[in-house]
């Protein structure tokens, strides 16, 4: 059973937490996201973000946000292969930011890893 994305009500931003591709070390981030069946989605401003070349490194990411704490599969979306998706995350966040420009990733929680950190 897939872990159900939370009522978050009024939060905007999550904490992601990646896998440094040179150090290994784990980097966290702040940043706004937004949610679609299941899965939170953040937006990238730029495509050569450290962050998003670690999670091409590395998809398993931790994630926390409204009191919630998760692994979780990332995965950088495409025009080609997802389009449909991509097209309502912008839309999304759009919608709760006023922006949504950029590289989208998705991240997928891991059934059963709610409180367990291994990144």
């Amino acid at each position: 059973m897939a872990l159900q994305a939370p009522d978050l009500g009024p939060e905007q931003y999550l904490y992601l937490t990646t896998r440094g591709r040179k150090s290994g070390r784990p980097r966290e981030i702040e940043i706004w996201f937004t949610e679609h069946e299941g899965c939170f989605y953040v937006i990238a401003e730029y495509d050569t973000s450290h962050w998003i070349q670690n999670v091409r490194t590395h998809s398993e990411v931790r994630v926390r946000v409204g009191g919630q704490n998760f692994e979780a599969r990332a995965r950088v979306l495409s025009e080609k292969n997802d389009g449909d998706v991509l097209r309502t995350v912008q839309e999304l966040s759009r919608k709760k930011y006023g922006w949504g420009e950029g590289t989208v990733v998705e991240l997928c929680p891991v059934p059963g890893t709610t409180g367990k950190s291994e990144i």
